[in-house]
């Protein structure tokens, strides 16, 4: 894969954390025009994060954009007017779904140790597990998938301060605030039984 030049990087760095800002409000206020803005920040994300020696997460950037189109499908099938609920799962589905999760976590990072020359093969690889699961419990509308961004961001920002990406963790930093705020709107509306727009 051809190389950022050095003078380009922090342009595109820039440009894909502030359409992260826009997908993430976006996203908190349960719009489906979040999903354009989430697939051209994880295209320059993809560049990156190879450029930066994170192997997981520049091939996570493939699953979310595909995540991101399934995603919006499901939000928009049945008309862009239709109203969709969230819900909290149960006990026995948040036990699989964390088992499954970190099980996810420690092999990849142990072929990313043992494989490549990744720069944190398990922090990579504990922030790509969680993040995949995020995903798609955020695209079946399931509360929890704020709590595991929590833990991604906390994650993220620690890894991308130590590999000099920091408008990258800047934008980390701004997705914990946005990830609170959604385990918050989303916690209510759950409670209430209320249904959102798409």
């Amino acid at each position: 894969m051809p190389s950022i030049a050095p003078e380009w990087f922090p342009y595109i760095e820039w440009t894909a954390a502030a359409l992260g800002v826009a997908n993430i409000t976006l996203l908190v206020w349960r719009s489906v025009w979040n999903y354009l803005f989430g697939m051209a920040m994880v295209a320059l994300y993809f560049a990156i994060f190879f450029e930066s020696r994170l192997y997981g997460e520049s091939a996570l950037q493939v699953f979310f954009f595909a995540a991101q189109g399934w995603g919006w499908w499901l939000w928009t099938r049945g008309g862009g007017a239709e109203r969709v609920s969230v819900s909290w799962m149960d006990n026995t589905a948040r036990a699989v779904w964390l088992t499954a999760t970190l099980a996810l976590c420690l092999n990849l990072g142990w072929v990313l140790h043992r494989f490549t020359n990744a720069a944190m093969p398990f922090a990579d690889s504990a922030v790509t597990g969680a993040s995949i699961a995020a995903q798609i419990l955020l695209a079946l509308r399931r509360c929890e998938n704020w709590a595991l961004w929590i833990a991604v961001d906390v994650v993220s920002i620690a890894l991308y301060i130590n590999r000099g990406l920091y408008p990258t963790a800047g934008l980390y930093g701004g997705f914990l605030v946005l990830s609170l705020l959604g385990l918050k709107e989303w916690s209510q509306a759950a409670r209430k039984g209320e249904a959102v727009s798409a």
